[in-house]
């Protein structure tokens, strides 16, 4: 058999990914080597080593001719330069990372870095670690000064709202972070990049790279441009309850606060097998149905129809 030869060269883990995923995809046998250096931090630095894809040596022209067509061609994302896409994305960060590598790991999905038989690809979820750290931290320190006169229960209440999953993933739809991930197949093909979870947890990982590449000043104006606006819509009871994600709570706060009666859910129908029941509610107030939603259990239809419900009456929610 004849000895493989090296047919591209990165220091990127993403972009030597993409080229072997080509690569394989055109039916070549491809084999993906190189020293990726480790830090004692949690933070990807295999930007400063190459890794390199290599093919066997009869492949290696045709090989090489795949992968000049498909940078060439103006409709393909690029393969080579990935990181300088990154561009957009730091314009609506308003920050620009000094290594680019620290954002390249953020936007990495477990399931992407599961997918690469070479292991050199950093998942994101240590920096998700690090950034709930330090979300946690600002936030603190922001509450701890914008309501002096709330007590800790109070406080801790905003706290939870703020650093919760529908606010986190409220910031990362305004960002796009779901289109700029990097995720494996199956993760795509099941609607990763709309998961709400999925897409709060990046966030969190993108404020622990924005941390490591400049320090704590820019993590702080990060969060607080971004939170700024729900820590004033938190001076309201209501508004406080709905950005928790408990709709239903948030809309009978609200309704009391106006001395109205609380809402009464009806059930409107049930569709579907035993194993995928669909459930459609009516939420009914002040004699009249005011909305109507549908859920995978009754519970979510009821959380919807509050949602709708705020909506209708000018409450702002996640």
């Amino acid at each position: 058999m004849s000895e493989p030869v090296v047919v591209f060269r990165t220091r990127s883990d993403v972009e030597a990914y993409v080229v072997r995923g080509l690569l394989e995809a055109q039916g070549f046998h491809t084999l993906l080597s190189g020293v990726t250096p480790r830090s004692l931090f949690p933070v990807s630095v295999s930007a400063l080593g190459e890794l390199q894809i290599a093919v066997l040596a009869g492949d290696a022209d045709e090989a090489r001719t795949v992968i000049a067509d498909y940078q060439a061609r103006g409709d393909a994302p690029r393969v080579v330069g990935i990181r300088e896409g990154f561009g957009e994305l730091e314009g609506r960060l308003h920050y620009r990372f000094r290594d680019r590598g620290l954002l390249e790991q953020a936007l990495t999905h477990r399931s992407h870095a599961q997918e690469d038989d070479s292991g050199a690809v950093d998942d994101n979820e240590s920096l998700e670690f690090l950034g709930d750290a330090i979300l946690g931290f600002v936030v603190a320190d922001l509450l701890y000064r914008e309501f002096p006169g709330y007590d800790e229960g109070q406080k801790s209440k905003i706290k939870a709202a703020l650093v919760s999953k529908p606010a986190l993933a409220r910031i990362g739809e305004r960002l796009a972070l779901g289109e700029a991930l990097f995720l494996g197949r199956g993760e795509e093909k099941t609607g990763g990049r709309q998961k709400q979870a999925l897409i709060a947890d990046t966030c969190e990982a993108l404020i622990a790279a924005i941390y490591l590449d400049g320090g704590i000043e820019p993590a702080r104006a990060f969060i607080t441009a971004h939170l700024q606006p729900l820590v004033e819509r938190a001076r309201e009871p209501a508004l406080l309850t709905a950005l928790t994600g408990d709709y239903k709570s948030a809309l009978q706060e609200w309704l009391h606060s106006r001395d109205a009666r609380p809402p009464e859910y009806r059930l409107a129908g049930e569709s579907g097998p035993a194993h995928r029941k669909h459930f459609a509610v009516e939420l009914w107030a002040d004699g009249r149905c005011v909305t109507r939603a549908e859920g995978r259990s009754k519970k979510e239809a009821e959380q919807r129809a509050a949602r709708q419900a705020l909506a209708e009456w000018g409450v702002e929610t996640l």
